[in-house]
């Protein structure tokens, strides 16, 4: 059990930053083999009395789990500043802590639902914009995606794969009408529609690349043409002034 690093690696608390704490907080808990202890808890004796009846190998777990809580208690306080500390200070179980720290961060069922259509609302407004990479588009996308996640709505990868569809950049057209003619789009993976839009990305971008040095070419020769045509134009002036 190694948290010599631990200070380094626990994030702090905010007002604003609950739901990617938690995750943070989860993951490195997980690593130290101790996120059931917060997850469900253990069973302390009511009293002393009844401590002293247990078995033997009774009181080994009941010593690992004391060890283990205290432990995670350690690394959740290190996360949290004075003010948040004095909210559950009175807690004595980890368990109870991440409870009251979910009670007043994630808020009541009202709030979380208020949340929710929010999220909603700007995933349904959500547009690809006309200089945007398709790979910028993506995160922009998951970023609401993972935050309704968080607040309980349950989206598959056919709703978002439809949505992404439908709010591209309109010089996707020919490439969306394509893939839903020729794929089943509620079985398709939102990966594998981001790796044939990014193909078909590339291919855009080469096309033009090639249309700008055309077009630069084209206007090299045109300016070539004009001089020549000066030049000519020029040396039949200077003949007939000389006669």
């Amino acid at each position: 059990m190694i948290i010599e690093n631990a200070q380094t690696l626990i994030p702090k608390l905010t007002k604003d930053n609950y739901d990617s704490w938690c995750i943070r907080l989860k993951a490195f808990l997980g690593s130290q083999e101790c996120i059931e202890i917060v997850q469900y808890g253990y069973d302390e004796p009511e009293s002393k009395e009844v401590e002293d009846t247990l078995q033997e190998a009774e009181k080994q777990v009941l010593k690992a789990n004391r060890k283990k809580d205290n432990k995670v208690k350690t690394i959740i306080y290190q996360g949290l500043d004075e003010a948040i500390f004095e909210i559950i200070a009175s807690a004595e179980t980890s368990k109870e802590i991440w409870e009251a720290l979910q009670q007043k961060y994630k808020g009541a069922d009202r709030i979380k639902k208020i949340r929710l259509q929010s999220l909603r609302g700007e995933f349904e407004l959500l547009q690809m914009k006309a200089l945007e990479s398709i790979s910028d588009y993506h995160i922009r996308i998951m970023v609401i995606v993972n935050q309704m996640r968080r607040n309980g709505e349950v989206l598959t990868d056919a709703q978002i794969t439809e949505k992404i569809l439908r709010s591209l950049d309109p010089k996707f057209d020919f490439v969306v009408v394509v893939i839903e003619e020729s794929k089943e789009v509620d079985k398709l993976m939102v990966d594998e529609l981001m790796s044939s839009l990014q193909a078909h990305e590339q291919k855009i971008v080469k096309r033009n690349g090639d249309k700008v040095i055309e077009h630069a070419l084209q206007a090299k020769l045109s300016l070539k043409d004009r001089y020549e045509q000066g030049e000519t134009s020029t040396s039949g002036y200077t003949t007939q002034g000389r006669s």
